[in-house]
């Protein structure tokens, strides 16, 4: 309790009910597992939220398997090539 009220008091904006509502509304569209499913269908914001939370580690761990794989596919071409400058400027 004590953490939420320090929270509270800092210099942060508050955000209004409505935004809550239009920003939850707008994660709603962008996450695939949710906005797959009828308008009708009711989701909590705790369900968006925590659906936002998954699929920005999925992003990770995709952005990590993809640089894993350009760093090997760096390591096979040779070093002074175009294939390897595109690699390199892909990696930055």
């Amino acid at each position: 309790m004590s953490n939420r009220r320090s929270r509270q008091s800092s210099n942060a904006p508050r955000i209004s009910d409505d935004q809550m509502i239009d920003l939850v509304g707008k994660l709603r569209h962008l996450l695939p597992e949710i906005s797959e499913r009828r308008r009708s269908d009711k989701v909590s914001a705790s369900k968006v939220l925590q659906e936002t939370c998954n699929y920005i580690r999925k992003l990770h761990r995709e952005v990590d398997n993809l640089s894993d794989r350009l760093s090997q596919l760096l390591d096979s071409v040779d070093e002074d090539s175009h294939e390897a400058a595109v690699i390199r400027s892909l990696l930055m």
